[in-house]
């Protein structure tokens, strides 16, 4: 009997509830910690909108190709240009000129439009139209000019040339739009 009461004793000392352990709690918490997170990425990617992400890519072939056709236009005009940011001032300015020896018009009084895509989101795009003087030079108020990876382009109001580069801001102070730098070497 006593040996009875003595293993009772341990047994009951033994089963404590399985919640008042530490063990089983530790177990619980990495698969917890899955569940949380998946959800957390369930969450960001329904809440979000793909920027990145073109619904029309046979649409957006045929205009690459027509865009290809514009800097051809540019190359052929002898269209070459420079940006520059003064960001204490907040005047983005530039310089449109025609290439000598091409025999094309002057670029001045010729209302241009100039876009700044950014890198990753398409809210902060900017979107500015300019006038280039006589000597092709023209300035626009641009208050801030964020930090970041920008796609420049530059176009006439009826969308015969173009001419685009990348400029990372404030890294280069500022960007050359040269068509024949962009071409590829094997045309």
């Amino acid at each position: 009997m006593k040996n009875q009461a003595h293993s009772m004793t341990t047994l009951s000392a033994v089963s404590t509830p399985w919640y008042t352990q530490r063990w089983p709690w530790f177990l619980i918490l990495g698969p917890l910690v899955v569940v949380v997170a998946a959800s957390y990425t369930g969450w960001l990617a329904f809440s979000r909108q793909d920027a990145l992400v073109e619904d029309d890519y046979y649409k957006e072939g045929n205009a690459i190709n027509q865009d290809l056709r514009r800097d051809e236009e540019a190359i052929r005009r002898g269209i070459v240009g420079n940006l520059r940011y003064d960001a204490v001032q907040g005047v983005l300015s530039g310089n449109m000129r025609n290439i000598a020896g091409h025999g094309t018009a002057p670029l001045a009084d010729h209302r241009l439009r100039l876009r700044l895509v950014h890198s990753t989101l398409p809210e902060k795009d900017i979107d500015l139209f300019v006038l280039p003087n006589v000597q092709g030079n023209f300035s626009v108020h641009l208050p801030l000019l964020e930090m970041a990876r920008w796609q420049i382009l530059i176009e006439d109001a009826q969308h015969d040339w173009r001419l685009h580069s990348t400029w990372n801001w404030p890294r280069q102070r500022s960007v050359d739009l040269n068509p024949l730098a962009m071409k590829p070497a094997d045309d």
